[in-house]
């Protein structure tokens, strides 16, 4: 059976495989070897390295050990390969999403709109709130960039010098920033792992984005108020100095609220519930319009032109669409912050998602995926027992395949079929894979989220573990919510 591609009102439509059932522990070997083999690949050689390529194959080797069990068991090489291509067929639309959403940052950072919101961000610094400033500014970037990593590696290394200057602890600074970051890694649309949860459960990217907002909007306030009480009760020194990061926005682009229609116009589509593809194209084209208006000189440098002309303008937004692109400012962390790889930039994320679609076909073929399903549901018999089963798959993901990629792809996988059964819409499992695998990832040193967060702004996991609110709250926060039955959507209105 399926567990991805299929519309929960059409259970009719869905093929049907018949495989001799395995064991729970023929159905583990694969994923305990997927373990292992990711653990010595991230930890011992690769390390932040691991998804330029290496984890990929490391799923498909997990493939070929699953597909070696199912061999044992009588299952078809044709009917392993049947079910990966239906696999990775129920993925298409979640592939054009990732590609429209590389474009769409290309145009927007080109048109400044990205700028702007940074710019506009980094005014609502102040002293005695500057912990919850920081979560805010990094939410605000992070949500218009998809990423955390970006985030902290610019703007918060630029927050942690500010913070330090005004007597402000390190590891203090260092959870705002990373609870900023993470909340708007978890809530944009260009983000990898936001279009990656729902991918792995079956479910649609925007209608994930409004379920997460049942636990995220709560967790990230009560962050912030904790943040506030903390400014309140201890002693800076001094003002914080942004001057030369404004100046560098302001000299590189044309600064103007009005750049804000489009997100907003973006905004208003996907109120209106209109397609995901239909929003992000509609966001492209008008950030590339408006590159073409408000920085012209962006677009004429981009193509490597000397004067705007209609080939220039043409260049310029397809090379920003299509492949990496750039602004140079005064300002070297904000240089690092003014890239992006528009569609080209995407293709890691999407041939994580294929390789991940063989494994989970191939485990979906020789039956284990129904095998474990059928040992959770026995285990976890309770709708709770489902959610705290899947929050401590991820975490211990996170702590031994050391990334939060595969601490999201294969309970994801592994999951899928055990949510439906209890009649549980797929919104609840890729919201909780986000609240307990994409967060928690930056609170393991050793995982590849963890290692480069702490090396890039300079302080120990251990240092920030316990300021990194947002991130070790959300987990208690969904399964909070799954105990006291809220918001837990159905496959079926009753």
């Amino acid at each position: 059976m399926q567990s991805q591609d299929i519309n929960p009102k059409e259970p009719q439509n869905e093929p049907v495989i018949e495989n001799k059932e395995i064991s729970i522990f023929e159905a583990l070997i694969p994923i305990i070897a997927l373990v292992i083999m990711l653990f010595y690949n991230v930890k011992f050689v690769f390390g932040n390295d691991a998804l330029s390529g290496s984890n990929q194959f490391i799923l498909l080797l997990g493939a070929a050990v699953a597909a070696i069990v199912g061999f044992f068991n009588k299952v078809s090489y044709k009917q392993m390969m049947e079910e990966v291509a239906e696999n990775v067929k129920s993925t298409t639309g979640a592939l054009l999403i990732l590609l429209m959403v590389g474009a769409l940052a290309g145009t927007w950072l080109i048109s400044g709109i990205i700028p702007t919101m940074i710019y506009y961000g980094l005014q609502i610094l102040n002293p005695t709130i500057f912990l919850a400033a920081c979560v805010i500014i990094c939410a605000i970037i992070s949500i218009a960039t998809g990423s955390s990593w970006t985030t902290s590696a610019t703007v918060g290394i630029a927050l942690i010098g500010i913070g330090d200057t005004l007597g402000i602890s390190l590891g203090m600074t260092a959870g705002a920033v990373i609870s900023g970051a993470y909340f708007g890694d978890k809530m944009s649309p260009l983000s990898d792992t936001t279009n990656l949860a729902p991918t792995m459960a079956g479910g649609e990217l925007f209608s994930h984005i409004k379920y997460m907002t049942i636990t995220t909007v709560p967790t990230i306030l009560v962050t912030l108020l904790i943040f506030i009480i903390i400014g309140f009760n201890i002693e800076t020194v001094g003002t914080p100095n942004i001057q030369d990061k404004l100046t560098a926005i302001d000299t590189a682009f044309n600064i103007t609220p009005w750049l804000f229609i489009v997100p907003v116009l973006v905004i208003i589509l996907i109120v209106k519930k209109t397609s995901p593809l239909i929003a992000l194209l509609v966001g492209t084209l008008l950030g590339a319009i408006a590159a073409i208006i408000a920085q012209p000189q962006i677009v004429t440098s981009i193509a490597g032109a000397d004067s705007l002309s209609f080939n220039a303008a043409y260049k310029g937004v397809m090379t920003a669409i299509t492949v990496d692109s750039s602004v140079v400012t005064s300002s070297k962390e904000l240089n690092d912050l003014f890239t992006s790889g528009g569609m080209k930039g995407m293709l890691g994320t999407i041939w994580l998602i294929v390789c991940a679609m063989v494994f989970g076909g191939i485990m979906d073929a020789i039956g284990a995926l129904a095998t474990i399903s059928k040992a959770l549901l026995k285990m976890f018999d309770t709708v709770f027992g489902l959610f705290a089963s899947t929050v401590i798959s991820c975490l211990a993901l996170n702590a031994t395949a050391s990334d939060q990629y595969l601490a999201i792809v294969v309970p994801g996988k592994m999951y899928s079929k055990a949510y439906r059964k209890k009649g549980l819409a797929p919104e609840n499992l890729s919201r909780t894979l986000e609240d307990s695998g994409t967060v928690t990832s930056v609170l393991i040193p050793w995982n590849t989220c963890g290692a480069y967060q702490s090396g890039v702004l300079g302080v120990p996991v251990a240092d920030y573990f316990v300021y990194a609110i947002f991130n070790w709250l959300s987990p208690f926060t969904t399964l909070l919510f799954a105990a006291l039955n809220i918001k837990i959507k159905q496959l079926v209105k009753k």
